[in-house]
C-alpha cells in the first residue's frame, strides 16, 4: 500500500505536535571488540532507565514515544513538559550512574555523548512516527565536533557525559528559567558535523567538567553558580601560557577572555569552532586539530 506524497506549500495542513527529542551514543563504540557489542547495546538503554528513576522522572521512562536502540545509544521522544527536569537532574544523575558504573566495571568504560532537541514530529502511532527534520537535527547535533571535541579532552576517570542542547531548547527551557540548570554553565558552540550541510548554534553541558575545562571556568554542578573563583592551580612544568598562545601536555586549554586561533592536537579528533561563549563572557574562537601528539 502507497503513503501518499505532500507537494510543499500546494497546501495547508495540521502542525505535527511538538516533541522533545533525547539522545546517546557511546564513545569510541566501533572500537569495541565484536563480541562487545551486542552487550554495550544493551547496557547503555538499562544506564539511562536507572537515572531516569533515580532522577524522579518514572513517568518518562514508561511514556517514551517512539524509541530506538541504535547499537552504541538509545534515543527516544517525549512531552516538552519534562524538559526542565530533563536537563536538571537528569543529565547530572546520568553522569553519576556512569561514573559509579565506571569505578565498578571490570568490561569497557562506558562514557556518552548526549543531545538534547524539540520540534514538530509526527506521532500518530504510525511506522514513520519520529522522523522528520528536528529529529535529524538531533542527530547531527549528537555528532557535531564539539561534542566529540569536549569529551576527548577530558578526563575519562572524571567526565563520563558531554550533552549539547540546540538552541531552542537552550532558548526556551534554560534561559526562560524553567529548568535548575543555570546559563553560566554552559558553553556556547558552533555545532557542525565533518562532511555533512550541517551548522546550527548549539550549546554544550558537562555535568562534571576535568582538567583544562575547570581551569577554562567551567563549574561542576555541585558548585554554587555565585561562588568565590577558586585559587587558580600552580603552573605545571608541561604547561605554558601567554597571551593568546596556549601550551598543554595533554588536552584543550582554554583561559577567559581568549582571541584568536586555538588548535588542539590529539589522537583521531578534529575540531574546528567559532562564536564561543564560555560562562558569562569569555570568547574562543579557532580551531581543535588532533594529528602527531603536538599541542599548541
Amino acid at each position: 500500500m502507497s503513503v501518499p506524497l505532500h507537494v510543499p506549500y500546494a497546501e495547508s495542513r495540521p502542525l505535527p505536535p511538538y516533541r522533545a527529542l533525547f539522545a546517546v551514543d557511546a564513545k569510541d563504540f566501533t572500537g569495541l571488540p565484536a563480541a562487545q557489542h551486542g552487550p554495550v547495546s544493551q547496557l547503555i538503554p538499562q544506564l539511562v532507565d536507572q537515572a531516569l528513576e533515580r532522577a524522579g522522572l518514572n513517568q518518562l521512562r514508561d511514556a517514551q514515544r517512539f524509541p530506538a536502540n541504535t547499537g552504541d545509544g538509545v534515543v527516544f521522544g517525549f512531552d516538552p513538559v519534562h524538559l526542565p527536569f530533563v536537563l536538571w537532574p537528569f543529565l547530572g544523575v546520568l553522569d553519576d550512574v556512569l561514573g559509579l558504573y565506571n569505578r565498578q566495571a571490570v568490561g569497557p568504560r562506558i562514557r556518552l555523548r548526549a543531545s538534547v532537541h524539540v520540534g514538530p514530529l509526527p506521532d500518530d502511532g504510525e511506522p514513520g512516527d519520529g522522523n522528520g527534520t528536528a529529529r535529524n537535527d538531533m542527530h547531527r547535533l549528537l555528532d557535531s565536533r564539539p561534542v566529540k571535541a569536549i569529551l576527548a579532552a577530558a578526563s575519562e576517570q572524571v567526565t563520563h557525559l558531554a550533552a549539547i542542547l540546540s538552541e531552542r531548547v537552550y532558548e526556551d527551557v534554560v534561559q526562560g528559567a524553567y529548568t535548575g540548570l543555570h546559563p553560566d554553565r554552559c558553553v556556547e558552540v558552533s555545532a557542525t558535523v565533518e562532511g555533512k550541510n550541517f551548522s546550527q548554534r548549539a550549546w554544550l553541558y558537562v555535568p562534571s567538567p576535568s582538567g583544562n575545562l575547570v581551569r577554562a571556568g567551567i563549574k561542576p554542578r555541585e558548585e554554587p553558580v555565585g561562588a568565590a573563583p577558586a585559587a587558580a592551580p600552580d603552573k605545571e612544568p608541561s604547561t605554558e601560557r601567554r597571551g593568546n598562545s596556549q601550551h598543554v601536555g595533554e588536552g584543550a586549554a582554554v583561559m577567559g577572555n581568549v582571541g584568536g586561533d586555538f588548535t588542539y592536537t590529539a589522537p583521531a579528533t578534529m575540531y574546528r569552532g567559532t562564536n564561543q561563549h564560555w560562562g558569562s563572557g569569555d570568547n574562543v574562537a579557532g580551531d581543535k586539530q588532533v594529528g602527531d601528539g603536538s599541542h599548541r
